[in-house]
């Protein structure tokens, strides 16, 4: 017999919002049967490859020198912009049409866990290229992604480890990676950050080429001490060290934890260990998942691209005063791709749910209950009155009203745009 609550909570947690049609599909499937397809998908991914990514061409600013005029500058920087702009209406675009949406859910969660934002990486190009690294390392063992990692040309610019010589080390990459991206505080010291920063000397980027190259004579090539172990580490021995840390295993796995289940009590430990896929695989079957019901607040991306999913609408094909506009509500709810606001990530949890972040909620949410397929109205008007809230329920995945909702949504039941707002903006759906 499936477990339907079982089946439908996985989709939540594994997908940024699962539709009716994936819903009924996984019932008849299973759950383990719906895991499998979810963590291991088969073939290659239609939506994904019906939205390649963008032809984004050279860098703006490649070609700037001391001597390029201002007007010259200035229409690198507007140049600049637009491949920025066009780089996360398509992400955003990808999210929505991705057939294999842990995949993607993945890609968002190590863009947010290893935070890089374009404002100060000026380049479309070399963050287009941190999440195809993410794509092609973000399911395995968590070395092969921290070795990618450390010598990512957005990472080493968002970080200034291109101003990390032997003779003038910059700690600012070493911290970072081992405070916020692999062992988390109180796992090292100011003795490993300094040693650490002198291992990563080295790695200069190239602009022109959008590639991270080593210059040996930049690099300390003497001894280090790193968590009580001495060696002649660089860039790669380093990466190897932090990731076969046990602390490495334990951290990543709470960051999983909390982002896909979302449950107060810490991590089982059994999580700790393997790759991405089978910490998510033990994730998904460990009983404090089933038993975690509730609680997880979406991040407003999250939110945006579930409910678009949900509700039949291509944001790639929206016109373009809507797509601006939809960049421009998900910066009220201060989440938009690629810009995270440091190098902690997004906050989590309740801080999304202030005063202010609601009404930019409100906001977003007409605008897609605006854009709506119009077979999703049609349901929602075609359905009996008094069902409409309970349809609106099944259209969203929500389990049920609590009574308070309920009652706020019976009067808006003669108007399918004001229901599904409603609907969107509804604390069942806000949170999972």
């Amino acid at each position: 017999m499936v477990d339907r609550d079982a089946v439908v909570r996985l989709l939540r947690r594994a997908t940024f919002g699962p539709t009716v049609a994936e819903v009924e599909s996984a019932g008849r499937a299973g759950l383990a049967a719906t895991l499998d397809r979810l963590l291991s998908p088969v073939g290659t991914d239609p939506g994904a490859a019906a939205t390649p990514p963008p032809e984004l061409g050279a860098d703006a600013y490649a070609g700037i020198t001391r001597e390029s005029g201002r007007e010259q500058r200035q229409q690198a920087q507007k140049q600049r912009a637009e491949q920025v702009r066009g780089l996360v209406d398509w992400w955003l675009d990808r999210m929505v049409a991705a057939e294999h949406q842990l995949t993607e859910k993945l890609v968002f969660f190590w863009h947010g866990h290893w935070a890089t934002s374009v404002r100060k990486v000026r380049s479309a190009q070399l963050m287009l290229g941190q999440l195809d690294t993410f794509r092609r390392y973000g399911r395995g063992p968590f070395e092969a992604l921290v070795r990618a990692m450390v010598r990512d040309p957005a990472l080493i610019l968002w970080l200034d480890g291109q101003k990390n010589t032997r003779t003038a080390p910059n700690e600012n990459l070493a911290r970072e990676l081992m405070e916020l991206f692999t062992l988390g505080i109180g796992h090292f010291t100011e003795a490993d950050v300094k040693a650490g920063a002198r291992a990563l000397t080295g790695w200069q980027v190239d602009r022109r080429t959008g590639e991270a190259r080593f210059v040996r004579r930049r690099h300390d090539p003497a001894g280090k001490t790193i968590l009580g172990q001495t060696a002649a580490f660089d860039a790669d021995s380093y990466a190897r060290l932090l990731a076969a840390r046990p602390e490495a295993g334990a951290f990543v796995s709470a960051r999983l934890w909390a982002r896909f289940a979302g449950a107060d009590a810490p991590p089982p430990e059994a999580l700790a260990g393997g790759t991405t896929v089978e910490v998510l695989r033990a994730l998904f079957t460990a009983p404090e998942f089933g038993q975690a019901r509730g609680g997880l607040v979406k991040q407003p991306v999250e939110w945006a691209v579930g409910a678009m999913r949900q509700l039949g609408i291509r944001p790639g094909k929206l016109p373009d005063q809507q797509r601006r506009e939809l960049a421009n509500r998900l910066a009220g709810m201060d989440q938009v791709p690629l810009r995270p606001p440091s190098v902690g990530g997004w906050p989590a949890g309740p801080a999304w749910l202030t005063t202010s972040s609601l009404q930019a909620r409100m906001r977003l949410a007409a605008l897609l209950a605006g854009a709506a397929a119009p077979q999703v109205t049609r349901r929602l008007a075609g359905t009996a009155r008094d069902d409409r809230p309970e349809a609106l329920a099944r259209l969203l995945v929500v389990d049920r009203w609590t009574p308070r909702t309920r009652a706020a949504l019976a009067p808006l039941a003669d108007d399918p745009r004001r229901l599904l707002v409603a609907g969107l903006v509804s604390p069942e759906y806000t949170v999972s």
